[in-house]
């Protein structure tokens, strides 16, 4: 930005807000982000299990269990989406994360491998899987099924985009 700055050359920040609140203030008037609110998208997946039923909660121990599949770990983003969506269930019902967060880098290939591994080793432990986008959630629903495991039934997925392929099965009932 400061380079930018010195060269009197504006600056959008797309899709990618500043972690630094205080960086917009480098070049006030000619530094801006575009994107979402990437907090507000947390709450909303935290939102979308509280409001269920059961609370996410299917096998009744009071406590939801998940898999967290992230972009990128170091992406205010993801860190703001993963954050965010605990906490909102948390207002509800105690959640505890198998295993760690898990990297997937917005990839559908490797969000069907993590959430494949995953549900290898916890199995019928899992009830909520999150991740930070559709790409990975769509990668994480292919693994769910390969599972034998019944989306709305006996495991929960949730993310973030709103791709007219994930919306068609939110429709249809195939994806939380």
């Amino acid at each position: 930005l400061q380079s930018a700055k010195e060269a009197d050359i504006p600056v959008v920040l797309i899709n990618r807000e500043p972690e630094n609140t205080n960086t917009l203030g480098i070049w006030p008037g000619k530094t801006t982000y575009v994107g979402v609110d990437a907090r507000q998208s947390g709450r909303y997946q935290g939102d979308i299990i509280a409001d269920l039923e059961n609370k996410g909660d299917l096998n009744g121990d009071g406590k939801v269990q998940y898999i967290m599949i992230m972009g990128d770990t170091e992406n205010v983003d993801a860190q703001q989406r993963t954050q965010y969506s605990i906490e909102q269930l948390e207002e509800t019902i105690e959640t505890e994360l198998l295993g760690e967060r898990l990297r997937g880098d917005w990839d559908q290939t490797k969000g069907q491998e993590l959430a494949a591994n995953a549900l290898a080793q916890f199995g019928d432990q899992i009830e909520v899987i999150f991740t930070n986008n559709d790409a990975m959630g769509l990668g994480a629903l292919q693994a769910i099924n390969q599972a034998g495991r019944k989306v709305n039934e006996d495991i929960y997925i949730v993310s973030v985009d709103a791709l007219e392929e994930v919306v068609n099965l939110v429709i249809d009932g195939n994806y939380t």
